[in-house]
């Protein structure tokens, strides 16, 4: 009781005032600290808890700490899109630091099973992964990282000098130093004096797309896995450089919750992790349970939150021999707001992110022998798994050079051993090239890791997932690859992986000709347009120096340009070659005989695109971001952002193409559609995503008409309904719901590659990654449908019965003619997360050749 009464006394005195919050709130009561050490006030100028911290000031502390402490040493190990710094401090005993790279190296030997057997783990120390906030917008972990660095860096006793003597701690202030930004601006530029709790205020409410997310909008915590960023790409090599026991990663969730931490639901544990995780996750849970209690805070577990995709932070240590927590605080979204717990304050979320820190810390170090131990055997199990799987390994390819130097370059990041191929193979009756083609062996450390991104898996414990069911990434990239029965004789180990570099054949000066089926084609093509180049691309085929040239490829005639001389073309040639990876074709003639020849009109002339895409108002951040990173980082390619708002007021005609993004387009104005409508029968290409190809049919821009339940075969009909409508238990109601979701799974499609829109690809079975419920009818032309879903698409993922008959036979793409412009809808995400490099081609072919497509190809 009379802990209770000073709890009490403690939130009171909160409610009276900003003043009374200091680091006696947040730091235990008992222990002495060191005045030399700067406390966080000293040098941000505020208490922790009184302002949203800024990612500087953040920075600033954490520099001041290094300087003033001998336990620290803070590295800058990468830059953000922002060009933010990101920050990781060690932080251990003065003793451990004059050792610290024989340490790195002695505990990194526990992941090899050749070396570990020989280790003595009772004289080692854990190594503890300390993250915090990436989601901007969850900023209680990011201001907690204050408290908790002074604490480990000013805290006196020999309770903190044995932890520290034990524990090497990766200490991580802010994964989203750009989102943090954002958010502390929003807050602290509309906070009163008088703190107000009303949900509604505008402290509460952020402007899109929130703090959540990175500079190009996307979830950073989906990003461990493929590292498709700077700061994932950071911080993942410094995961691999110490192969920490234990990552922590501190998130908010709504403010009428408590506080989480994992173990999540046990039955969505990805079957690649071992039941002995869920084991310590359990044992590291009842520490938090203690320090929560004591503090008494609510809190639970178990619930809501799984650990199935290994892309998330507190997911992605589990199938590498760690412990991943994810904790989840209410947030305040501000500094106080109203909850169904009260008023929430920040302090408040600050001390149970602070108080689960040093429970983990407590944890660790009670734990390390166990921690240690478990971490070797995961990698000495690891390898016998190898060694009895009946497969060996995969061999990988792709007539892509840059696609696969992609994929190869993902791989590495995760200490994946890549072997180049001695010669050519046939596998499974699929042709691998030697010098297009890479092995990754099953045997060796990762093999855990490898075996979730190329696994196919369609059988799962639970049909409830709170991420994606499936990411198998060579699908993902769009590239061939085939399971090895038997190992093959493996060529060079790749240590310095090196882009590729095209070459020009030929020496003829008539014209050049690049194919369509690079990666960077359609920057090489923006590029060319962008200096005033007259690009062509064949509709037929043709033939050229014994050499057969598909549809798609570009056509560059050497005397037929008005603005660039031959010496500038062959200057943009070699930087074509050089800079997008591309092979280029110099021909001395005009002629041929078995094709069609390149004054034919079936080679149509290129438009330089100019770009906008909607966002704000109800689009989706993530799908815009992802088409905004893939237009400006990938392609180099101009987009205007364009706001719903604006674009209901403004004049549009100096755009040829507008994408709208997956989203809700409620708030475009009547007027505003009657001028995209006009705009478009003008000769507008209009391209939509998911969601907006939805609101395409109902803005009477295109008839792309939804699938319906009796659209479906006879027996499957109702049958949808009739599951709805059976006696259930209403405690079933959100997991059955939840079932019907369509969170993210791989199925194949078919494409008839004549289609300009399929220009560039080698098979006409192409792997798409569907994340939704939208399923549209197939158009009754004969030219309409070039990608569609089949009898048995489905390759891997989840998706229930009922949406699996509605998707089958379905079209993943709509095309309309609207006068003399094109409407294109795609229901799928065709640059999702950056890493499904397979379809990004198809977005490029919209923009670059949606007009030229024939008016009968309307549905």
């Amino acid at each position: 009781m009379k802990k209770l009464l000073v709890i009490s006394l403690t939130l009171v005195s909160l409610s009276n005032g900003w003043s009374q919050v200091n680091l006696n709130y947040y730091l235990p009561s008992k222990t002495q600290y060191n005045p030399a050490i700067p406390t966080p006030q000293s040098v941000i100028g505020h208490e922790v808890g009184e302002w949203h911290i800024t990612h500087d000031r953040l920075v600033n502390y954490m520099m001041a700490l290094d300087k003033a402490s001998d336990r620290i040493l803070l590295e800058v190990i990468g830059q953000t899109h922002e060009n933010r710094p990101v920050i990781v401090l060690t932080i251990t005993s003065p003793r451990n630091h004059q050792n610290i790279d024989q340490i790195r190296s002695q505990h990194v030997q526990l992941t090899d099973p050749t070396k570990s057997s020989s280790l003595d783990v009772k004289d080692m120390p854990a190594v503890f992964y300390m993250g915090h906030s990436i989601h901007g917008n969850e900023a209680s972990g990011a201001n907690a990282s204050l408290v908790t660095a002074y604490y480990l860096a000013a805290a006196q006793g020999p309770e903190i000098e044995k932890y520290l003597d034990n524990t090497v701690i990766l200490f991580d202030p802010s994964f989203n130093p750009d989102g943090l930004q954002r958010f502390s601006g929003w807050v602290n530029a509309r906070k009163s004096k008088v703190p107000n709790a009303d949900p509604n205020d505008t402290e509460h409410n952020e402007a899109w797309p929130g703090g959540r997310f990175n500079h190009y909008w996307f979830d950073l915590n989906r990003d461990w896995l493929v590292a498709q960023h700077p700061e994932s790409q950071a911080r993942v090599k410094k995961f691999h450089q110490w192969k920490p026991n234990v990552i922590t990663d501190h998130h908010e969730m709504g403010t009428n919750a408590t506080f989480f931490f994992q173990p999540g639901v046990p039955s969505r544990m990805h079957p690649l992790t071992p039941e002995k995780n869920l084991e310590l996750t359990k044992k590291i849970g009842t520490y938090h349970a203690k320090a929560l209690d004591e503090i008494g805070s609510l809190y639970y577990t178990q619930e809501g939150y799984d650990d199935f995709y290994y892309g998330k932070g507190s997911t992605f240590p589990d199938v590498q021999g760690a412990i991943g927590i994810l904790f989840e605080q209410a947030s305040s979204r501000g500094h106080a707001q109203e909850s169904n717990n009260g008023i929430l304050r920040f302090p408040f979320t600050i001390r149970n992110q602070f108080t689960t820190a040093l429970s983990t810390l407590k944890a660790v170090n009670e734990m390390r022998v166990e921690l240690l131990e478990y971490q070797r055997e995961f990698y000495k199990n690891a390898s016998a798994e190898a060694g009895k799987d009946l497969s060996k390994g995969v061999i990988i390819g792709s007539k892509d050079k840059m696609k696969l130097f992609h994929f190869v370059e993902m791989a590495a990041r995760q200490q994946i051993d890549i072997y180049k191929v001695n010669s050519n193979q046939t596998v499974n009756g699929k042709m691998f090239e030697a010098e297009s083609s890479y092995v990754i062996p099953f045997n060796q450390p990762q093999y855990r890791l490898i075996k979730s991104m190329v696994e196919k898996r369609l059988q799962f414990k639970d049909s409830l997932f709170y991420d994606i069911s499936s990411w198998t990434l060579p699908l993902a990239y769009g590239l061939d690859y085939e399971e090895l029965k038997t190992p093959i004789s493996l060529g060079e180990k790749i240590i310095e992986l090196k882009m590729p570099v095209g070459k020009i054949f030929g020496g003829g000066k008539y014209a050049y000709v690049i194919e369509p089926f690079g990666y960077y084609t359609p920057r090489a093509t923006y590029r060319l347009l962008n200096k005033n180049v007259r690009v062509k691309v064949t509709t037929e085929p043709f033939y050229a120096d014994g050499k057969k040239f598909e549809r798609g490829t570009l056509l560059i005639h050497v005397e037929n340009q008005e603005k660039v001389s031959p010496e500038q073309l062959q200057q943009y040639m070699k930087e074509i070659a050089d800079q997008d990876g591309l092979d280029i074709f110099a021909l001395s003639t005009g002629l041929d005989y078995r094709g069609v020849s390149l004054g034919s009109p079936t080679f149509l002339t290129l438009k330089k695109p100019e770009i906008a895409m909607l966002v704000d108002g109800n689009v989706s951040p993530t799908d815009a971001g992802e088409l905004w990173h893939l237009l400006d980082t990938r392609y180099q390619i101009p987009v205007t952002l364009l706001p719903v708002s604006v674009f209901n007021s403004t004049n549009i005609n100096r755009y040829n193409t507008i994408i709208f993004p997956e989203g809700s387009y409620a708030s475009v104005s009547d007027v505003a559609k009657e001028k995209l409508k006009t705009w478009t029968q003008a000769g507008g290409l209009l391209i939509g995503f998911e969601s907006a190809v939805n609101w395409f049919n109902t803005a009477g821009l295109a008839k792309f008409e939804a699938k319906k339940e009796d659209d479906l075969p006879t027996g499957q009909a109702g049958k949808a309904t009739k599951d709805v409508q059976k006696a259930k238990p209403y405690a079933d109601i959100e997991e059955n719901r939840g079932a019907q979701e369509t969170s993210g799974a791989i199925f194949e499609a078919d494409a008839d590659l004549t289609n300009p829109l399929l220009y560039g690809y080698t098979s006409a079975k192409i792997a798409l990654f569907k994340p939704n419920n939208i399923f549209l009818q197939k158009a009754t032309g004969a030219y309409a449908n070039p990608l569609f879903y089949g009898n048995a698409p489905l390759l891997s993922g989840y998706i229930s019965k009922p949406n699996y008959a509605k998707l089958k036979n379905s079209s993943c793409l709509g095309v309309a003619a609207l006068g003399r412009g094109r409407v294109i809808g795609f229901t799928d995400n065709l640059a999702f997360r950056a890493f499904w490099f397979g379809t990004n081609k198809m977005v490029m072919n919209a923009i670059f050749y949606g007009s030229l497509l024939n008016s009968e190809v309307g549905r």
